[in-house]
């Protein structure tokens, strides 16, 4: 059996063990959003414009107990979703929770990613998180999913980050050496994982980095074992990331957090600093942010879409542009219609009162210029709702 058969029959016996994620079954579409699995949503984010078509195919590759995939399907109704997982019992979840949500536009198949050529057709929304750094060989992973990637299709991905796992590692590599010879049993690994945490000092930074981001999701057995007892890991920092993405052969869109990438809230206090980093390129101005805020929550992970050209991109620089598209409200808000609601982040946005009458008479029929005749709002503010994600715009 080759190496990578061993890792994957290891983590395939690990969520068979504690299939995961362990969210509950219900019998109703699972509460709230999130904008990166509503395709209109997640188009917009990326282009600028709200899609011209609805009824695409999604793969979600490495779908385990079908959370995502749940979401998916009820997030885009005219779409037909496909999910794919190793592990035979967290692809049984998976069917039980989304038969009894009626989430029902769906397929399961038992492959891996290294598999999924055995799947017909291409995908417009490819859908992987938390899978490629469990993988034996992540570059082989994105590049198989890649070649399943329909021209203007969007790749969504979530791997780990090394500079916020680090006290992840460290209570990995303790797990692993007090089991010792049992090492691979998952339930042996929980228990001794659990009376370590127990032993630590209050002030022990192993504990307080858990208590911190951690210990609401790990009181579960499933969560606890995915984070500390798995037995494949890989860990990115950006440069890293950028070889993985590179072999992909597609293109990088974005992150879908730029704000922590924003090198100005970091240094933007001083000009001379900004100055000198203009000259660095994209990709080490990214790596000039992770090393100088490493703590941050939001380096725990990397979340970020790439695609298959081609992809527009409008900017609504033109102002003719601007005045004849469509504006809608973005389906990923919370709380509308109200001056103050959230935002596809779940971010406080508080409207002024010209603001909210835009956003009032954007039913998707009236063009911004018919729109805006009647009130005391200019172009700049338009462009402002939408790159706040608050509205779509359709171009004429």
């Amino acid at each position: 059996m080759s190496d990578s058969q061993t890792i994957s029959n290891a983590v395939a016996k690990l969520y068979n063990t504690y299939p995961f994620p362990p969210e509950p079954l219900l019998d109703e579409p699972p509460p709230g959003y999130n904008w990166r699995w509503k395709w209109s949503s997640a188009y917009n984010f990326c282009t600028g414009q709200k899609p011209g078509r609805e009824n695409i195919r999604i793969l979600d590759a490495g779908c385990g107990t079908g959370v995502g995939t749940e979401y998916l399907v009820h997030l885009n109704p005219e779409a037909s979703v496909v999910g794919i997982d190793l592990s035979e019992g967290a692809l049984e979840v998976a069917k039980e929770r989304c038969q009894r949500s009626g989430a029902n536009r769906v397929e399961f198949h038992h492959l891996s990613l290294f598999d999924v050529e055995q799947l017909e057709g291409e995908f417009d929304l490819i859908n992987c998180v938390g899978v490629l750094h469990h993988t034996p060989d992540p570059i082989r992973g994105i590049q198989a999913l890649a070649k399943k990637l329909a021209p203007g299709g969007l790749f969504h991905i979530f791997v780990y980050g090394e500079l916020g796992r680090r006290e992840i590692q460290f209570m990995q590599e303790a797990i692993a050496m007090l089991q010792g010879e049992k090492r691979g049993d998952y339930r042996d690994g929980v228990q001794v994982g659990r009376q370590i945490f127990a032993s630590l000092p209050e002030n022990n930074r192993i504990l307080q980095r858990d208590k911190q981001l951690w210990a609401l999701e790990n009181h579960k057995d499933e969560n606890f074992a995915d984070m500390y007892v798995h037995p494949q890991e890989i860990d990115y920092n950006s440069e890293t990331l950028f070889e993985l993405i590179d072999a992909s052969g597609l293109e990088f869109v974005g992150f879908s957090n730029p704000g922590y990438w924003n090198l100005e809230r970091i240094l933007g206090q001083n000009p001379e600093l900004m100055e000198r980093a203009a000259n660095l390129s994209e990709r080490q101005r990214y790596r000039l942010v992770e090393i100088l805020d490493p703590d941050n929550p939001e380096i725990t992970h990397y979340e970020f879409f790439l695609s298959r050209p081609p992809l527009p991109h409008t900017n609504w620089s033109d102002e003719q542009a601007l005045l004849g598209a469509t504006p809608e409200i973005n389906p990923c808000i919370d709380g509308f219609p109200s001056k103050c609601i959230f935002d596809y982040n779940y971010q406080v946005v508080k409207l002024s009162d010209e603001e909210f009458k835009f956003m009032q008479a954007c039913n998707g029929s009236l063009t911004v210029e018919e729109i805006i005749k009647d009130l005391e709002l200019g172009l700049p503010e338009i462009r402002k709702l939408q790159q706040q994600q608050l509205i779509m715009l359709s171009g004429n």
